[in-house]
């Protein structure tokens, strides 16, 4: 063949080959390279046009801006009085009912989870600020997310002095403002167990303000926080009590004396709940992982805890989503534990850490919970963890975004569990319901010119 006819021959080809296409975009386009894929119809349809993540809104703070206030074995416990029983005249079990929040998709594993029909749909919010700061921010991350409402307000007590436990700030009233104005919301409240919560405070000074609080002690601080809340008329808050007791960060850490920081932990739970009118859920919310002390040992009982809470951000270094689950009392250990004791799971704080702008650990994470559904989530939205008040996560925030955005959602997996997104500047070709099915995904033809 001489190189005149090869040259001629190349060319009818690509003009056989252009017809075709077009035909099959509908459309006739000039060709150049052309890219033929199939791709899941929802991942078509997920976009908006001209929707694009245009970073965060006016309201961005810096980095460490919000940041909640107040952030060796163990010695052999000495005799502690024993507690009434939980329910008692006393102190009755509130009767409660979950907050409304995020539908979900997903339906759980029968073994680790209540079914779908019987699970209510999660609320969804942010730690966004703990002042009336965090309030006005709910606003404008609603408009960011289109107009999604966020359902949970969470908020921290500062631990430094026992006037503060109490609830003496003035902007709770404020959050009681916020969570009284439309039914259906949930006000997350973080309460320290003990003064000095970031000081530092030795292990063995802290066994001894365990105990003391074990036998009472600290009994009418947790009274007026109480009446306090009451008061306010939020009588069926969510209260964080000792969040992160596995760890060595906060002077209410467990690990100096388990046996007396469990006796305290529901003592403070059946003091508060004994003040009338009050119906309190106490959420026990470990750190991720094992941590200083495995989180299991600092279970202070059925009686008295209503949800088994997470603390969970995307740590260590180096460490996949997959280990996140695994890892000995990480993910699966809290919906086993919680499913084992009857209980509803949450994840008070989560977000992005170690491992930085890591969109795969938030696909994995909001799919998670999408398949264990919690009774609320609310991500820690200040860097590094965030994704709107925080610009270093461009990556996870479009993530985030997108998967709870209105109309959003993150785009569906095939039958090896990885993501199938949408190509771009790609024309869907309808093959009808039947053939679509065989081959997969919708075919798509992309053509670059």
């Amino acid at each position: 063949m001489t190189r005149e006819r090869f040259r001629r021959g190349r060319k009818r080809l690509a003009i056989g080959a252009a017809g075709i296409l077009g035909v099959l975009a509908f459309a006739p386009a000039p060709v150049g390279a052309v890219t033929i894929a199939t791709v899941p119809v929802a991942a078509l349809s997920a976009g908006e046009p001209g929707d694009t993540n245009d970073g965060q809104s006016s309201g961005v703070r810096g980095a460490e801006d919000g940041a909640p206030p107040g952030r060796g074995p163990a010695a052999d416990p000495s005799p502690l009085p024993p507690l009434p029983p939980f329910p008692s005249p006393a102190f009755p079990r509130p009767a409660t009912s979950p907050p409304a929040g995020r539908p979900t998709s997903p339906a759980p594993s029968p073994a680790s989870t209540p079914s779908p029909a019987s699970t209510p749909a999660p609320g969804f919010g942010a730690y966004l600020h703990y002042s009336p700061r965090g309030i006005a921010r709910m606003a404008d991350f609603s408009r960011w997310l289109g107009g999604r409402e966020l359902t949970v307000g969470h908020t921290y007590l500062a631990g430094d002095v026992w006037q503060n436990i109490e609830g003496a700030p003035a902007w709770l009233a404020d959050w009681a403002a916020w969570y009284k104005a439309e039914p259906g919301r949930t006000l997350v409240l973080n309460v320290p167990m003990l003064e000095r919560t970031e000081a530092r405070v030795p292990d063995a000074a802290v066994a001894l303000e365990l105990r003391r609080g074990a036998a009472g002690a600290y009994d009418r601080h947790f009274e007026r926080l109480a009446r306090r809340l009451v008061g306010l008329g939020v009588k069926d808050a969510v209260l964080v009590v000792g969040w992160e007791m596995n760890g060595t960060t906060y002077t209410h850490r467990c690990g100096p004396d388990p046996r007396a920081w469990r006796t305290y932990w529901a003592r403070i739970a059946r003091v508060m709940n004994g003040v009338e009118g009050a119906g309190f859920r106490f959420d026990f919310a470990p750190t991720r992982g094992r941590d200083a002390t495995p989180w299991p040992e600092c279970y202070p009982g059925d009686d008295v805890v209503d949800i088994v809470g997470m603390d969970s951000y995307d740590q260590p270094h180096g460490t996949d989503f997959d280990r996140q689950i695994s890892e000995p009392y990480g993910l699966q250990a809290q919906v086993d534990f919680a499913a084992q004791h009857g209980k509803a799971i949450s994840y008070p704080e989560w977000g992005l850490f170690k491992n930085g702008d890591n969109a795969e650990y938030m696909r994995r994470m909001i799919r998670w919970m999408d398949a264990h559904p919690p009774l609320y989530q609310t991500i820690s939205d200040y860097c590094p963890h965030g994704v709107w008040q925080c610009r270093m996560n461009p990556r996870a925030t479009d993530v985030y975004r997108q998967a709870f955005k209105v109309g959003g959602g993150l785009p569906a997996e095939d039958a090896g569990g990885r993501e199938q997104r949408p190509v771009a500047d790609c024309r869907p070709v309808r093959l009808g319901g039947w053939l679509e099915e065989r081959l997969g995904g919708r075919l798509c033809v992309r053509f670059n010119w």
